[in-house]
């Protein structure tokens, strides 16, 4: 066959299109490049930020999906023929390699990209994918091809969320997870197996993912559904009502943004928020008065993706078993807006993988 399915981006508020086109070939291959016949991709928020226009990145049509694992299938004319038939994981930022982002390995910040799969360029939610060979991680033969898909995104945004939050188990910290599917679940993981936080907290709205994250070791769980009680009931949980040490914030909207910070807010002394959800619109900017920031000596810190060390440490964790991946449910690839739809509708605990005609578990 010369052609492959592929979830497509036409631009911002149309609809996702699922369309046949070329399958990358040899001949469309750089010498350090191999192509990847793709056995499973998830589906991530960022396909509907796509879709409602929330990421407008300029660039159309592109196939979208940077969750991607599969099978080398061919390679270009510098990397050994060995590599063929390996399974691995993509890593779906290719910077410059020329810029101190990259040359300190933070690619995700690089500002020339060469490409980014799924946002820029060409993703996973296809048949097949070309991509730089050093972007083509290795994964453990035990780990099914669905439970993997989840780490490209889900387990590495964690990995790298983690260490800008700075955790430190030699401090007795409390850290709160809030919004907890495929990233929270594993930085609920990651803080308990890996760092050793003694008390991790989640908030969620769905009583299923609360109970997911208990069942993953979190130590609390609060309903979010009213954010305005959010605050008082994470300070209930923490030391002398203290609040935490460090929060993640995986929603992004302006109620729950608003009930991490402030005097009473669930963010504590010399706090650390890091952000890794958002929202479209003015509703939703990230607002608050510095005195208590300044008084408290709190720290805010934007986490966007990760590194590609950061990719190898996520596969690591969950070939150890430190940090499982949790999946929803699969579907065909041409039912991925059945998927999109569910997510949007927050009616799934874990991630949705999508298999393509060829897929296999």
């Amino acid at each position: 066959n010369t052609t492959m399915e592929a979830v497509r981006y036409h631009g911002p508020n149309e609809a996702l299109t699922f369309e046949t086109v070329p399958i990358p070939t040899e001949a469309d291959l750089s010498s350090d490049e191999v192509i990847v016949r793709v056995e499973a991709s998830a589906l991530c928020h960022t396909e509907l930020h796509f879709a409602d226009g929330t990421l407008n990145l300029g660039v159309k049509p592109i196939t979208l999906g940077h969750e991607a694992v599969g099978v080398i299938t061919a390679v270009g004319s510098d990397i050994s023929p060995s590599r063929i038939g390996q399974r691995v994981i993509n890593y779906y930022y290719v910077g410059c390699a020329n810029c101190r982002w990259c040359n300190r390995g933070d690619q995700q910040l690089c500002p020339n990209l060469k490409a980014e799969h799924g946002f820029i360029s060409d993703g996973g939610l296809a048949g097949y994918i070309r991509t730089p060979s050093r972007n083509a991680v290795v994964i453990p033969d035990s780990l099914e091809f669905v439970d993997a898909a989840p780490i490209g995104c889900g387990v590495t945004t964690a990995v790298h969320a983690a260490k800008l939050g700075r955790v430190d188990s030699t401090q007795d910290e409390c850290a709160l997870v809030y919004g907890c599917n495929g990233v929270g679940f594993g930085l609920v993981q990651l803080l308990k197996n890996v760092y050793g936080i003694k008390n991790v907290g989640v908030v969620a709205r769905s009583e299923a993912k609360r109970k997911m994250a208990i069942e993953l070791g979190a130590d609390f769980a609060i309903d979010g559904t009213d954010s305005s009680s959010v605050a008082a009931a994470v300070r209930e949980k923490t030391g002398g009502g203290e609040g935490v040490d460090v929060l993640f914030e995986c929603v992004g909207t302006r109620d729950t943004l608003d009930s991490c910070v402030g005097w009473v807010g669930a963010l504590g002394r010399r706090g650390r928020l890091v952000l890794v959800g958002y929202h479209q619109g003015e509703d939703h900017e990230f607002r608050c008065h510095p005195i208590p920031m300044i008084v408290y000596e709190q720290t805010v810190v934007g986490s966007v993706g990760a590194t590609l060390e950061d990719l190898k440490e996520a596969v690591k964790y969950v070939g150890e078993g430190k940090i499982r991946t949790v999946v929803d449910s699969t579907i065909s690839l041409n039912e991925f807006q059945t998927g999109l739809d569910r997510i949007k509708s927050c009616d799934c605990v874990g991630k949705i993988v999508c298999l393509p005609c060829h897929g296999r578990r």
